[in-house]
């Protein structure tokens, strides 16, 4: 196994059986993305999604949750942050889609909001019974981002309305029913079957990266899903709706006004 350092503290790139294994590491903070970790990266799967070192990429959470989803401590207060905001989570979307071999999320504990979408455009989502999904943005004036609304659809259909709506918690057997799952396995497994995954999906001798853009929603769709989003997200800024949710949030934890 080989280390490669990252510039952004909050995640670390470990190489093992030439499959990159991207850890987010903040587990005091349940692994929340601040801005830089985001745009951190989507520069390293672009980086090491050429396939030229790495035949794969794993994305995985260090404690106990996958990610808390954005940092609302660094949530945007200008117009120009709302944006930068939105356009980092989607940039991920971005280059994990555009990547010529396979992205794996390696779901350790609870995926939340941006992180859990996030998890939806990879090629495949492999949890332990810890993993759970939740989608609080319409209990707090937040708008859905990173092209989820298509890509929740593509993966649970019908379901997509209730998670995005309701807001309910789905734990790992119920995931895995509705497809946000695609296996479970025992914790200290998580990895190494991730990295399986990766290694029987590219044979000597394959043509993955040419699988992988016929079988991932197209370009377009995806560019459409962002445009729609964000005007959603716009028109939640302008109304207020989205900065009173965020003073909610944490008025109910005691923080500040």
């Amino acid at each position: 196994m080989s280390h490669l350092t990252s510039e952004a503290g909050c995640l670390d790139v470990d190489v093992v059986r030439d499959v990159a294994v991207l850890t987010l590491r903040r587990p005091e903070k349940l692994n929340a993305l601040d801005v830089a970790t985001r745009l951190r990266l989507a520069a390293v799967i672009r980086e090491l999604g050429t396939g030229e070192r790495a035949r794969g990429i794993v994305l995985t959470g260090e404690g106990r949750a996958f990610s808390a989803g954005e940092d609302l401590q660094s949530a945007p207060s200008t117009d120009a942050e709302f944006r930068e905001a939105f356009e980092s989570f989607h940039d991920i979307t971005r280059a994990i889609l555009a990547t010529h071999v396979p992205v794996i999320a390696a779901i350790n504990g609870i995926a939340v909001g941006g992180a859990s979408e996030i998890t939806l455009c990879c090629d495949a989502r492999i949890g332990t019974r810890a993993a759970e999904y939740y989608q609080p943005e319409n209990g707090r004036g937040i708008t859905i981002s990173n092209a989820s609304s298509v890509l929740l659809r593509r993966l649970v259909g019908n379901h997509a309305m209730r998670m995005v709506l309701g807001c309910p918690r789905i734990g790992a057997d119920e995931a895995l029913r509705i497809g946000l799952l695609d296996e479970i396995v025992e914790p200290d497994a998580l990895i190494d079957r991730a990295i399986e995954t990766v290694m029987e999906w590219t044979p000597e001798g394959n043509t993955t990266a040419l699988h992988l853009a016929l079988l991932r929603p197209q370009a377009e769709e995806v560019e459409a899903a962002f445009a729609r989003e964000d005007l959603a997200a716009a028109k939640a800024w302008e109304s207020g709706v989205l900065s009173a949710g965020i003073k909610d949030f944490w008025s109910t934890r005691g923080i500040g006004a």
